[in-house]
């Protein structure tokens, strides 16, 4: 018998050069867990005004539903407004499958626009 301990979910943060951050996520990422990741994530970005690049290291995720993709969408709509390029890097199976089917994988990880083009548009709607 298999004995599949989760830990519990964590986030740390690493800034790994200028304008970079690394945020790595241990455990689940789904319902339990997703407000907590963005509220951090978010945290980190509006106390780093300029970050070019934020990287979200899922090398050690165990589990990813759909409540996890809706909170990587939303932190992807904050970092396109500030222009900060979103990075999902080590991407475990589970959910690079999540990724693929829902067609969201190229839409998370495409380049932001620049960030007074996106204040430009929401003046304008």
């Amino acid at each position: 018998m298999t004995d599949r301990t989760v830990p519990p979910f964590a986030l740390t943060a690493a800034r790994t050069a200028a304008g970079t951050l690394t945020l790595v996520l241990c455990g689940d990422l789904d319902y339990d867990s997703s407000d907590e990741f963005l509220r951090s994530a978010t945290g980190h970005l509006e106390a780093l005004p300029g970050l070019r690049h934020l990287h979200l290291d899922c090398t050690r995720v165990a589990g990813f539903d759909s409540t996890a993709l809706s909170a990587l969408l939303m932190l992807h709509r904050r970092t396109a407004a500030v222009g900060t390029q979103l990075h999902l890097d080590h991407r475990p199976p589970g959910m690079q499958r999540v990724l693929e089917i829902t067609g969201t994988l190229d839409h998370l990880t495409g380049r932001p626009a620049d960030a007074s083009e996106n204040t430009r548009d929401r003046s304008s709607s």
